[in-house]
């Protein structure tokens, strides 16, 4: 009857027919391939991203992600503002970490105009800058394990991320796109008692990093989700022009703070973290360097540093002012510069092209989120569909820099 049934309808998906084997004649599964759209509204890409995968049932053959869908024109609107202007766009390429992006791009206009910098104005940025490094991977923490399936990390996250926040908001009364770090320093001086605020907050928060390894990073079950997918070898890592926690997750020991390093970091006393194979110091056996959990845990290591790097910045700290003195008109020189730092997901870079007006005429961005996109494709092949968002989860993007 089966027989007669399928002869009748070819177009079924089962081919019932007699194995060659002898296994008393079982049927051979045919499957057809099938695109499926993941976003642009999805949880676990992290915005408006879209990716279609090409399945083969719960096998992904390949994976293309289609950007633009939060495209706003930023460098356009960098080539009609001056600098000074152009620094409340910055905090909306990463949001999660807008005061790295207002530094980024106050060093570039600084190093084209030939501006110094007041001492006392570069350690508050330091301060802002690693805090803002703290805050963005609490969110990447938190988020990560609700990709996998875990609730709890993101309310812990967010109770210590909200502190961070109150700090930002007393010192320049913003939580989330400050603009503090401008052209030439930062807007005003930090509150009273700021700096022991900052001092009591690491005393807290720095325990806390033990806590969430037990809650989350240890956890059998988030193991077995992250260790040994989406592995990244160090060779396609900077082929592909990957940088940040998605470089260093595969073994690459490079960060401009340490390797280059720029404004003040070279006073600091702080270690890169990189991907450790399973086995060593503790890592679970099943991990592999490159694999989601390396990049995840490099993250939860860059906490501490940044900790470390805070600490020094309030022990050196001195007294002064915290901004240059600028004209109302700054007029950019007929050259350009290109400077890099090191933000929260890789090397943000600022092209700035001057004309001799007070208008840029070029404004480029190097995202680093834009680049460890990029290996999507490579790195989400023969892998099943439920590992398609513990990879996404550990590049750790922001859409608003993507697509700027």
């Amino acid at each position: 009857m089966a027989e007669t049934i399928l002869e009748s309808q070819p177009d079924l998906l089962i081919d019932w027919k007699k194995s060659d084997r002898d296994d008393g004649g079982a049927c051979d599964l045919r499957t057809e391939e099938m695109l499926v759209n993941m976003g642009p509204q999805h949880p676990s890409t992290h915005g408006v991203l879209r990716i279609v995968l090409r399945t083969d049932g719960e096998l992904v053959l390949e994976a293309i992600p289609h950007i633009g869908y939060l495209h706003r024109c930023a460098e356009k609107i960098g080539e009609n503002l001056q600098p000074f202007q152009f620094v409340p766009t910055t905090d909306r390429l990463d949001y999660l970490a807008a005061m790295n992006n207002n530094y980024g791009f106050s060093l570039a206009v600084e190093k084209l105009a030939g501006i110094e910098v007041p001492e006392r104005a570069r350690y508050i940025r330091v301060i802002m800058a690693e805090l803002s490094r703290i805050a963005s991977h609490l969110v990447s923490f938190g988020c990560y394990g609700m990709d996998l399936g875990a609730f709890t990390p993101f309310l812990y996250a967010f109770r210590e991320r909200e502190r961070i926040l109150d700090m930002f908001e007393a010192a320049c009364g913003a939580r989330l796109t400050c603009s503090y770090i401008t052209i030439g320093g930062v807007t005003q001086d930090l509150p009273e008692r700021f700096c022991e605020t900052v001092s009591e907050f690491l005393d807290y928060f720095e325990p806390k990093i033990d806590e969430y390894n037990q809650l989350l990073t240890y956890n059998h079950i988030f193991v077995k989700r992250a260790a040994n997918v989406g592995v990244i070898s160090a060779e396609d890592a900077i082929r592909w022009g990957l940088t940040g926690p998605c470089l260093r997750g595969s073994g690459v020991k490079f960060d401009l703070r340490k390797s280059l390093p720029y404004d003040i970091y070279s006073r600091f006393d702080f270690e890169v973290p990189v991907g450790l194979p399973g086995g060593s110091d503790g890592i679970p056996k099943e991990v592999r360097v490159g694999d989601c959990w390396n990049r995840y845990f490099v993250r939860m290591q860059e906490m501490r540093q940044s900790v470390r790097i805070i600490r020094q910045c309030l022990e050196q700290m001195p007294a002064g002012e915290v901004k240059a003195k600028l004209p109302k008109t700054l007029k950019l020189p007929a050259n350009e510069v290109y400077f890099e730092s090191e933000g929260a997901r890789g090397q943000l870079g600022f092209l700035v092209v001057g004309d001799g007006s007070a208008i840029p005429y070029r404004v480029k961005v190097r995202g680093p989120c834009f680049c460890n996109l990029s290996i999507t494709s490579h790195v989400c092949r023969e892998v099943l569909l439920a590992d398609v968002p513990a990879i996404i989860g550990s590049i750790d993007i922001v859409m608003g820099e993507v697509d700027r």
